[in-house]
């Protein structure tokens, strides 16, 4: 048993947290030294932290400046990274938490006002004090819940000691069998009966779940999603896409915190205009006819559902069958299948997790009619603020194609309208 549990632990996904509890010392100090040297200048934080807040610890392993491009487990591109012009670099499913260091401003006609794309709204705004990450100055607490913005961080959502694992038969705890592996990726190990378990997606805080730091009574109440990534996945979309398998729960466990955006069914989240996301959101037909068939704009008729998949509007397959979501979490494009009668919306088929490049952290550009312009011989470019400005909102074409994880903008139509469309365009 032993020899089985090392070549469990030896698989491509292990890495620092191993899917569970990391290295003590990683994070804490218990006499603020580390290999002979302080490990906080001035004395320790809370917690034993060698950090002055947790998410300052996450991003002493996962930000790094004068990265050539994304970097397996980085989330964040440095402050020094982020000059103007230029776009943070991560290319994670999540997004970069760099753009929420990305303020811009515009006036889409001459005459007309001044319109501002605040950093601030770009993404979930941690609080990492040594990375120049502040708290909302919008939002006191989180949109449609009570969770509070200043005490916000990485381990808000990502329990740091890895204590939620998904066991044989697939339900979830906090104890038991020991976590040898990510249960995260397409090549994790399955838990074994009577020998180990694997962590869930993303060390995601489960049902109990509220940090140290909080007040009492914000305890999650929903478990983490089931969901599977495939192993290469901080990458460029350019030639092809990366494809998260969402399978179930997504919406409900972002309800956590945001509890009033998820009401209980979906006639009461439209009626209270709000758009339907969760396990019971199924997609309607004709909903999935529209994904199936639109490509971009003036391209509709797609005869082909095994290649419908839009990583920029993904869907939750309505299962939790751990088997199928390995097979569906790829970025080789070897798996482009639409929605069926099981898949519904989630709160990820329009936001990105982290932060992007758009406001309301968007996977795509709204506010405007256009994410593409043309070009004097129509073929379609991203735009530029001295020529688009409308279009542009501020941004340069190069800051639009990463938003874009690194799209040409010929993947679109000339003059393309809003993503939105994949779904509604027939609606």
């Amino acid at each position: 048993m032993v020899a089985a549990l090392l070549v469990a632990a030896a698989g491509p996904a292990l890495a620092f947290h191993s899917g569970g509890v990391a290295d003590c010392e990683g994070c804490h100090s218990m006499h603020n030294s580390f290999e002979g040297s302080a490990a906080v200048a001035g004395g320790l934080g809370s917690y034993l932290l060698r950090g002055g807040d947790s998410s300052s610890v996450c991003l002493h392993c996962h930000e790094a400046a004068g990265l050539p491009g994304p970097r397996i487990h980085f989330v964040s591109s440095s402050s020094s990274d982020l000059t103007p012009g230029t776009a943070p670099k991560q290319l994670n499913p999540g997004g970069d938490f760099g753009w929420l260091k990305k303020t811009y401003g515009w006036t889409p006609a001459p005459g007309a006002a001044l319109l501002t794309s605040p950093g601030e709204r770009h993404g979930h705004n941690v609080v990492a004090s040594e990375y120049g990450y502040l708290s909302d100055g919008a939002h006191a607490t989180a949109p449609g819940g009570s969770y509070p913005s200043a005490t916000f961080s990485c381990t808000s959502c990502h329990d740091p000691h890895g204590r939620y694992r998904r066991l044989p038969g697939g339900s979830i705890a906090v104890t038991g069998l020991p976590v040898v592996d990510s249960g995260s990726y397409a090549s994790s190990p399955e838990p074994v009966p009577g020998q180990w378990a694997v962590g869930v997606y993303r060390l995601l805080g489960g049902v109990g779940y509220q940090p140290r730091s909080l007040p009492a009574g914000l305890a999650f109440s929903s478990p983490p999603p089931d969901a599977v990534s495939p192993d290469v996945y901080n990458r460029s979309e350019a030639v092809t896409q990366t494809r998260v398998a969402y399978g179930r729960g997504m919406s409900e466990w972002c309800a956590n915190c945001h509890p009033g955006m998820l009401q209980a069914s979906v006639t009461a989240q439209m009626n209270g205009l709000r758009h339907p996301a969760g396990n019971d959101a199924k997609l309607p037909n004709n909903f999935q006819t529209n994904y199936i068939a639109y490509i971009k704009t003036g391209r509709i008729g797609n005869a082909d559902p095994t290649r419908a998949y839009l990583s920029l509007v993904p869907f939750e397959e309505g299962t939790a069958n751990y088997a199928t979501l390995k097979s569906h979490a790829r970025s080789d494009d070897a798996y482009l299948n639409g929605p069926d009668s099981q898949s519904n919306t989630s709160c990820l088929s329009c936001h990105r997790a982290h932060a992007s490049g758009f406001d309301s952290i968007l996977r795509y550009r709204a506010g405007n009619a256009f994410i593409t312009v043309s070009d004097a011989a129509g073929n379609a470019i991203w735009p530029e603020p001295n020529v688009a400005p409308a279009e542009a909102q501020g941004r340069t074409a190069a800051e639009t194609q990463q938003a874009y994880y690194g799209r040409n903008a010929a993947t679109f139509a000339p003059f393309q309208n809003t993503l939105c469309n994949k779904c509604h365009v027939k609606d």
